[in-house]
């Protein structure tokens, strides 16, 4: 019997090529792959927000480095305090702290598992403005964020907003009658951002990328990317010959090689297909386990879900480890998404221990069970029936 793991990613004879044609090229690093990678995000993400404004993409070597080159280009500084969802991996948080910043954390819904937007909304109007200067907000498991209520929110208390949409490259959401988006489109958040880890909808191995329809932020970001440092000589303030450049900024070596965009340019050309398989592998889970002593995944009929992630949650807390132990004992690896940030023995010792009501009663009873766009029929069929025989 064979393992099935929670994610898994697809690599083709077509994608292997890519990569090897640059192995062959002049550029390793560097090179023409980089942008034509942006690119193909960029036209992607206009096309399915159904809005041609021009979306600046740039790629760089993990998806937590894009959070913190977002904080950095913000303006955050030490002291400042940002606000972030308490149910995410621990890169959305650590980002601020990287920056220098202090964290926050904001219960979650347990409708979707995302920000809770009236308690953000209340924590944010209790302290005067300038208290918080940003909010970290995460498209959990796939399903977008409501980004058009956050925008209301951070423009009425004067704070940023970074979309953290690592989870979520495809999502869609039209809600209360309004136009279209789509997450890490750049039309409600400041900066969003994306991963390509092997788990999610396309992989690069490691590599991330923000999102802005903002010049100046992306300028900012651009520099950051690489070392501070410009050859633009446009942006100089001389120019002594052709091998002069200019460090203007205190940034970092944040660069992806051309080796994974050619690999993730590849991937792109099957986004839309992977992004149907999540779903349909989806609707079978909903129909399949209805019935079941379980909470399934609840979506608007509003919003379009990439489903990065399909979790379940279990009406007794305590069956989760044993819901868990027993698809092990079959071969059936699952994940729990997440661990509150707040409860990692760095962040009780930083800022003492907290308790959030949804998001501790949402981690007490989720699992994350097998969801990737080359899971096969039978082995859906087999993590349906050894969750159905657990219970039975």
């Amino acid at each position: 019997m064979d393992l099935i793991p929670y994610g898994r990613q697809k690599i083709e004879a077509e994608d292997i090529e890519a990569v090897v044609n640059v192995l062959k090229s002049d550029f390793l690093t560097q090179g023409p792959a980089v942008a034509e990678f942006e690119k193909s995000v960029a036209n992607f993400l206009k096309k399915i927000s159904g809005d041609q404004k021009d979306i600046h993409c740039l790629a760089v070597n993990n998806g937590t480095s894009a959070l913190q080159m977002a904080c950095i280009a913000l303006g955050l500084k030490k002291g400042d305090k940002v606000l972030v969802t308490s149910n995410s991996f621990a890169a959305s948080a650590n980002c601020v702290l990287y920056a220098g910043g202090d964290v926050e954390f904001v219960d979650i819904s347990l409708t979707d598992y995302c920000i809770d937007y009236e308690e953000l909304d209340a924590r944010l109007s209790k302290q005067p403005k300038g208290t918080y200067k940003g909010i970290i907000a995460v498209d959990f498991a796939g399903i977008p964020l409501d980004l058009k209520r956050l925008r209301e929110i951070c423009n009425h208390h004067s704070v940023w907003l970074i979309e953290d949409a690592c989870h979520a490259l495809g999502a869609q959401s039209k809600r209360d009658g309004e136009e279209m988006y789509a997450a890490a489109d750049g039309r409600y958040a400041d900066v969003s951002i994306l991963s390509f880890h092997p788990v999610k909808h396309i992989a690069t191995g490691e590599g991330g990328m923000v999102t802005t329809r903002s010049d100046g932020l992306f300028e900012k970001m651009k520099l950051l990317r690489t070392h501070g440092i410009t050859k633009e000589p446009s942006k100089m303030t001389k120019c002594d010959g052709g091998w002069y450049y200019e460090m203007q900024e205190l940034g970092y070596n944040w660069r992806i090689s051309d080796i994974l965009c050619a690999l993730g340019t590849r991937q792109m050309s099957r986004i839309e297909s992977n992004l149907t398989s999540r779903r349909k592998i989806a609707e079978i889970y909903d129909r399949e386990l209805s019935g079941l002593p379980l909470i399934l995944p609840k979506v608007s009929k509003d919003v379009l879900h990439a489903y990065h992630l399909y979790v379940i949650r279990t009406i007794k807390p305590e069956d989760r480890k044993k819901l868990y132990d027993y698809l092990i004992e079959n071969k059936i690896y699952t994940q729990v998404h997440y661990i509150p940030i707040y409860r990692f023995p760095y962040y009780i010792q930083k800022y003492g221990k907290q308790v959030r009501q949804a998001c501790d009663a949402y981690y007490e009873s989720c699992l994350s069970i097998p969801m990737y766009h080359t899971l096969s029929e039978i082995d859906q069929n087999r993590v349906i029936a050894t969750i159905k025989a657990f219970f039975n």
